[in-house]
């Protein structure tokens, strides 16, 4: 009966997930880890949650890397950790979770597009200097905070 509450609470987490309602996520995820405390799933769903909710990136990663941990072929369970890192923005490390991936899940298309997503770089700000060219580094530090500014990605 237990592991019947603790799926309900689960799948009602990720419906909010989802929806785009992760602090309502947060409390049936934390019933389900409360229910079934050594499901990865639940464990790595949780983290993404409260790292989208509050925040929490410290317990949000050892929740991740704690369910990758139990099963290390699951691609979802590496989506979440290099979200939550993403979230932190910790886009390297995002981009390493999403490599060590690669090589434990065969090469999983879901993993090789979130990484095309992730890595994917913005020309040079000056396309006839070189990437490294000084004014092209500086221009493109200046963009960056521009677009974080106005919000664009």
């Amino acid at each position: 009966m237990e592991h019947t509450g603790a799926f309900e609470e689960f799948k009602l987490g990720l419906t909010r997930l989802r929806d785009g309602f992760p602090a309502q996520a947060l409390r049936h995820l934390q019933r389900a880890v409360q229910l079934e405390q050594q499901n990865p799933f639940y464990l790595s769903y949780l983290g993404l949650a409260l790292a989208l909710t509050l925040k929490r990136w410290g317990e949000a990663e050892r929740l991740c890397t704690l369910a990758l941990q139990m099963k290390r072929t699951h691609p979802q369970l590496y989506l979440n950790l290099a979200e939550v890192y993403r979230t932190a923005g910790r886009r390297q490390e995002a981009i390493e979770a999403l490599v060590i991936g690669l090589q434990y899940t065969n090469r999983h298309p879901s993993l090789q597009r979130a990484l095309e997503r992730i890595s994917t770089r913005r020309p040079p700000v000056l396309p006839f200097l070189p990437r490294a060219n000084a004014v092209n580094r500086v221009l493109g530090r200046i963009r960056h905070r521009l677009w974080q500014w106005l919000d664009w990605t």
